[in-house]
């Protein structure tokens, strides 16, 4: 018998929602030589520019860009509207920032990326510890109410909000920046390759609002991983749907700064590693969101750390 041969072929389980194996063989194939020699270019994209970094510079990239649009909307007494995730370590260095510099915030209007809700679409309040946005205001807020930010300025998702969240920000003149980052199954903040988006065309998809949507299985597992669930795989702990933008949230912003760094508390072990390259080099498709990132037109800021850039391959050494 001949060990080591990859004799043995299948098909993926049917709850992943993207199905095009050649296409995943495809992108696997993209090593870190690759994506290096790409220079800043995306191969298909002219909208998207791709900055591979060291895995320690990555955050300091979108806690630079967010503390620079803050400072220049103080400086040059402009709004600034940006729509924000839920990295809360990042806002309190933010914040630290901004009250070193004493930068007034009166001009600045936060939107809540996304959020929780219940089995019936009922949001989760903000007292909701574990939520977005309860650690966005104990983080980021709380910390700059005395440099003149409007608490009224701070938009969240709620039963009330979310319908007409969209609206807002159309009233607003669109988000002058996004942060994002995509989860294991592809999402766009909590839009999942599920039955609640699809569309029959791609510019319906995109022309999508902010709603209350389900959840795909690999986002729950993703954050029962997360601190606010206590890093133990409980998944019976992690809410089953939640609030979010919606694709033409992100479509229509001014520019979206997308962060590809997540790893398994600092290690090389990374659930992102092949679903970044389905979004970035994948083409776009209703089943991996983020993707559509590639067809926008306004800028879109690629940060990719050399972790999540390094070419997939067994390790027969480390094997489980």
């Amino acid at each position: 018998m001949i060990f080591g041969e990859d004799n043995f072929t299948f098909k993926p389980a049917d709850f992943y929602p993207f199905k095009d194996l050649n296409e995943i063989k495809r992108v696997r194939a993209i090593t870190k030589e690759d994506i290096l020699a790409m220079n800043g270019k995306h191969p298909t994209s002219p909208s998207m520019y791709l900055d591979v970094r060291r895995d320690e510079e990555v955050g300091i990239v979108m806690i630079a860009d967010m503390v620079r649009r803050i400072l220049d909307s103080d400086r040059y007494d402009k709004k600034v509207v940006m729509i924000m995730p839920n990295p809360a370590p990042a806002y309190r260095q933010v914040a630290y920032m901004l009250r070193e510099m004493k930068v007034n915030c009166r001009n600045v209007k936060f939107y809540m990326m996304d959020e929780w809700a219940d089995e019936d679409g009922n949001i989760a309040p903000l007292s909701y510890k574990a939520g977005f946005g309860n650690a966005f205001y104990r983080f980021m807020v709380s910390n700059i109410l005395d440099l003149g930010f409007k608490e009224e300025n701070f938009i969240y998702h709620s039963n009330k909000v979310t319908p007409d969240y969209s609206k807002m920000l159309e009233q607003d003149g669109e988000a002058d920046v996004v942060y994002s980052g995509p989860g294991w199954p592809g999402h766009l903040a909590f839009i999942d390759p599920v039955a609640d988006w699809f569309c029959d065309t791609m510019e319906e998809y995109c022309e999508q609002g902010a709603k209350v949507a389900g959840l795909h299985p690999l986002t729950i597992a993703q954050n029962s991983l997360h601190g606010s669930f206590g890093c133990s795989g409980d998944i019976a702990n992690v809410p089953p749907k939640g609030a979010m933008m919606g694709p033409r949230d992100a479509m229509k912003a001014k520019e979206v700064v997308d962060v590809h760094s997540i790893t398994t508390a600092g290690t090389h072990v990374t659930w992102q590693r092949l679903t970044s390259r389905l979004c970035i080099f994948g083409k776009p498709s209703q089943e991996v969101p983020a993707s559509v990132l590639q067809l926008r037109e306004n800028p879109t800021h690629v940060v990719m750390s050399e972790n999540l850039a390094d070419t997939i391959e067994a390790d027969d050494y480390f094997q489980y």
